[in-house]
């Protein structure tokens, strides 16, 4: 039996481009200047982020975030594919609720820990950083999202159940294979307690033989 083709709505490898330094920096500087400096800051983790966080935090919480959803939406073509072979990892988009985990981390520690953040998740311009309201246990708390940003290229959406799993499986990048993350990302998901059964039954779906 042949591999399904890849999509023809991947992104051309001639289409990729990384943010430069003064474009991420001016991202930084125009979310950060939303909120008073020296406040502590609280970050909302729907993927990578529950399991692989990479900064120190001052508390964790699980969270409920309205109007947006966790979806395999973005075109990996550094982290967990190349331009030639793009994975696939998750973003927030538009519509539903997702339930993730939001961390706090200290006003005096926020400068590095952002800088060291935007470096990871703003590469490109694939996610658009929002300051969400999202609901916890303990009240309701404004933290930072990365929501996906449907005007780019990277965005994805509605592929055929069949493709995709293609994709996770066989798709790989500097950070290891795309089939990993998202079996880390729904292992760690079970782990806090998050029911999301899409991404369960993918993850059931990958597990086969």
């Amino acid at each position: 039996m042949n591999n399904p083709p890849l999509l023809s709505n991947a992104p051309a490898p001639s289409s990729f481009r990384l943010l430069t330094e003064a474009e991420r920096r001016a991202s930084l500087q125009a979310t950060m200047a939303a909120l008073p400096q020296g406040q502590d800051i609280w970050i909302y983790g729907y993927g990578s982020l529950i399991w692989r966080p990479e900064f120190e935090y001052a508390e964790r919480r699980p969270a409920l975030l309205h109007g947006y959803h966790r979806a395999l939406c973005l075109w990996s073509r550094v982290n967990r594919g190349t331009p030639e072979k793009p994975g696939l990892v998750f973003g927030l988009d538009a519509g539903g609720s997702c339930r993730g985990v939001a961390f706090r981390i200290d006003g005096g520690q926020a400068p590095g820990i952002m800088e060291a953040l935007w470096r990871r998740e703003m590469p490109s311009g694939a996610y658009i950083p929002r300051w969400l309201n999202c609901r916890t246990g303990s009240g309701a708390i404004t933290a930072l999202a990365f929501t996906m940003n449907r005007n780019t290229d990277a965005y994805v959406r509605d592929l055929p159940q069949e493709h995709l799993l293609h994709i996770v499986r066989n798709a790989h990048g500097s950070y290891g294979p795309c089939i990993d993350y998202v079996l880390e990302t729904a292992d760690a998901l079970m782990q806090h307690n998050i029911t999301d059964k899409r991404l369960s039954a993918l993850a059931h779906s990958l597990r086969q033989i």
